[in-house]
């Protein structure tokens, strides 16, 4: 990494954290969110598409960013997507971990200015806070508590929730860093980096500081293996402690935040690992009281339903924005699941879904089942056996593999067809039944097969031919009562062709039982009806 980009990132991670009143554009501001996270998203695969998605974001930045009231902060951001934009010609895993500090500051902006807006009674209140419920993976009746709170000028409360979602993710991206010189705890530290900088002025951090991460960040991408493990432990250790301070909603007439003196933090150093091994299980952070089905289940099982029926719809760019929630949300269960037969294996499946082209329903599918597993493992309980066989299947064949596949075996259904009509010729109707009866059967496999092809390729593009998805017979609801339609059809053909040969023949009464079936006599197949 260059001395400016050190220099960038080293401003971008060390903002004076000014109050702000005033609305945001929130949507220039989901735009830019949107646009970063797809950027970190499509990077190993494509560059140019990681280009365009930056490009994007810069555009939307440029109309949010004179709703910004903290001009520090905002200078931050676009010097963190400059940092970003310069990493694309490095590593994927660089310009995903400046996407990860840049979207921890734009957090940190719509938060300061929607806390300050909402005390002076000014701005779009609960929209933003809506916004901030889905920027800190707070969904369901956590989601609705924050609204209800901020709507009601509980802010000591919003803060509070806010600040305990945000350590949450911090503590189980750290869960995810191993003391050695990897891309996935690269990554883990970026995230946590990230997300720490929303919170590094609440008034219970103690003696954390921001400059602890970028230590760590430079001892991960320096090989220090024995310093980083006294730092993680030193980060581990701090992050404990300040969780604990937000055990408890904070009492009637207290302030949820303070705003001390900003420090420098140490910048990030590109670590570019000979072989990236696979993301290990997260951390969560603890959780407080509930019952056995805690949020952070909660959480995941809805971004899955999403997801799901995002992808049968054929909208695979949102099906995966849901996956990336679920995989956050996953970190925040207890850690009696986390220990469970199958969590890693999960959580590794989950974090690459997000990756796959094309997604299809039947892969959500299987992370559900794969979480029911988990679940059950947990409990004392025997897994599911389809479940298993569904997650197993899904592995082995998914994304091209199985439209590839599907679009071969389509092409090889056509020759029976062809040797059947070279047999029999068209001119005998029953055989012409026969023929329609046997390519209707077929039909859901030509449909497959074609539409899963052509999906796949506009997924992968990232152009409407994705839309081609929903011509397949498993894209959703709508394929079963079309199959039964086209097998009923099918049968229907065939009992007439099939019927009408052996009235031909005499096998069945009819104007043909005379023929006496046993004489030696040549048939011509194509005249004889």
């Amino acid at each position: 990494m260059t001395q400016a980009a050190l220099s960038r990132t080293a401003l971008t991670l060390g903002l004076a954290l000014l109050g702000a009143a005033g609305a945001q554009d929130l949507t220039a501001y989901r735009e830019v969110a949107g646009s970063l996270d797809t950027a970190a998203r499509v990077r190993p695969g494509s560059a140019p598409q990681a280009l365009a998605q930056l490009d994007r974001a810069v555009a939307a930045f440029d109309t949010l960013e004179p709703t910004l009231q903290n001009r520090k902060l905002a200078s931050g951001v676009r010097d963190a997507m400059g940092a970003a934009r310069a990493a694309l010609g490095r590593s994927p895993a660089e310009l995903q971990a400046q996407v990860e500090l840049a979207r921890g500051l734009l957090r940190k902006a719509l938060m300061d200015q929607t806390l300050s807006g909402l005390s002076g009674g000014g701005g779009n209140g609960a929209a933003q806070l809506q916004l901030l419920a889905r920027e800190f993976g707070l969904q369901g009746e956590s989601g609705q508590a924050l609204v209800t709170a901020g709507t009601s000028g509980r802010l000591p409360e919003v803060a509070w929730r806010l600040q305990r979602a945000a350590t949450g993710k911090v503590n189980a991206a750290l869960g995810s860093v191993q003391p050695r010189q990897d891309a996935a705890s690269y990554l883990a530290l970026a995230r946590a980096t990230g997300w720490f900088s929303v919170v590094q002025d609440a008034a219970g951090v103690g003696d954390l500081r921001l400059s602890q991460f970028g230590n760590a960040l430079r001892q991960l991408a320096g090989g220090d293996t024995a310093g980083l493990t006294g730092s993680l432990q030193d980060l581990r250790r701090g992050m404990r402690a300040f969780t604990a301070t937000l055990a408890a909603p904070p009492a009637a007439g207290t302030t949820g935040r303070t705003t001390p003196a900003p420090e420098p933090a140490a910048p990030p150093t590109t670590v570019t690992p000979a072989a990236p091994d696979p993301a290990p299980t997260p951390t969560p952070a603890p959780v407080t009281g509930g019952s056995s089905m805690v949020s952070g289940q909660t959480d995941v099982y809805a971004a899955l339903a999403r997801a799901h029926a995002a992808a049968s719809a054929g909208d695979t760019p949102g099906a995966r924005e849901h996956l990336a929630v679920a995989w956050q949300a996953l970190g925040g269960v207890t850690d009696t699941l986390r220990q469970a037969e199958g969590f890693a294996a999960l959580n590794r499946r989950l974090e690459g879904a997000q990756a796959l082209h094309p997604l299809r329903p039947q892969d959500v599918e299987a992370l559900m089942g794969q979480l029911a597993n988990v679940e059950r493992a947990r409990q004392g309980q025997p897994p599911l056996t389809l479940n298993a066989v569904s997650g197993t299947g899904m592995q082995a064949l998914s994304g091209w593999a199985r439209a590839g596949l599907l679009a071969l075996l389509a092409a090889l259904a056509v020759v029976p067809l062809r040797y059947l009509h070279l047999a029999f010729g068209g001119r005998n109707a029953y055989w012409r039944a026969i023929a329609a009866g046997v390519a209707l059967l077929f039909t859901p496999l030509f449909l497959e097969g074609l539409g899963g092809l052509l999906g796949a390729l506009g997924d992968t593009l990232n152009s409407p031919l994705r839309a081609a998805l929903n011509l397949t017979l498993t894209q959703g609801g709508y394929g079963l009562w079309l199959w039964v339609v086209l097998s009923a059809a099918a049968a229907g053909l065939l009992t007439y062709g099939f019927r009408g040969l052996c009235e031909q023949f005499g096998l069945i009464g009819g104007r043909r039982a005379a023929v006496n079936v046993n004489q030696t006599q040549i048939i011509d197949w194509d005249e004889e009806v």
